[in-house]
């Protein structure tokens, strides 16, 4: 069975990318436009990893990897972080929500599938 994974980006063309590479590779991919689109989609779904972009209307990535955290059934599911923000302060804050790891943008295809494929074994 495909490992399904949720991409959460307020950006139509960085969702389609990453759902293309990781669709390519067998991912069954899930998308969502903001963290509370992609809140509701992760309570339809259980997923096994969570792509989400940092800057986001409604409700940013920070908030949806705590609001992940808080339950039972993602408290131990990879959560990755997308940002264009190199910044310290984002990593760390990231971290202490609870995120796993970090992509840095803009990234290559290689760097994607290879967390990918380290953060799910």
């Amino acid at each position: 069975m495909a490992k399904k994974i949720l991409i959460v980006d307020d950006s139509i063309s960085i969702r389609k990318s990453i759902s293309f590479v990781l669709a390519e590779e067998g991912y069954e991919v899930v998308e969502a436009e903001d963290g509370l689109d992609g809140l509701k989609k992760a309570e339809a779904a259980q997923c096994n990893l969570v792509i989400t972009d940092i800057n986001m209307p409604n409700m940013n990535g920070i908030d949806l990897i705590k609001a992940l955290r808080e339950k039972a059934e993602y408290k131990f599911v990879p959560i990755i972080a997308l940002t264009t923000e190199s910044q310290d302060g984002k990593m760390q804050e990231g971290k202490a929500a609870g995120a796993t790891g970090w992509i840095v943008k803009p990234f290559t295809t290689e760097k994607l599938s290879a967390i990918v494929k380290k953060v799910l074994g």
